[in-house]
């Protein structure tokens, strides 16, 4: 018998090649992915934009402001 398989965890991750080719709609420049929290940081702005469900949540309204420290860390990665 096949064993079910976890389709949980990739249905929650987003497309490689869409994080490739998504861009800041604040600054237009690029995104850093942070698996951890599942967001999609602009450097640029400041903005941590949430990935729900697999899906990009580029709204400005929605993101989450991003400060110095929590910068500092992820130019570490």
């Amino acid at each position: 018998m096949n064993e079910p398989q976890d389709t949980t965890a990739r249905a929650a991750r987003p497309d490689p090649r869409l994080l490739e080719i998504l861009v800041c709609p604040v600054t237009k420049t690029p995104l850093f992915y942070n698996e951890a929290k599942q967001e999609l940081v602009s450097r640029a702005a400041r903005l941590a934009f949430p990935i729900r469900d697999g899906v990009p949540v580029m709204i400005s309204d929605e993101a989450r402001a991003v400060d110095d420290e929590e910068l500092r860390t992820l130019g570490k990665r």
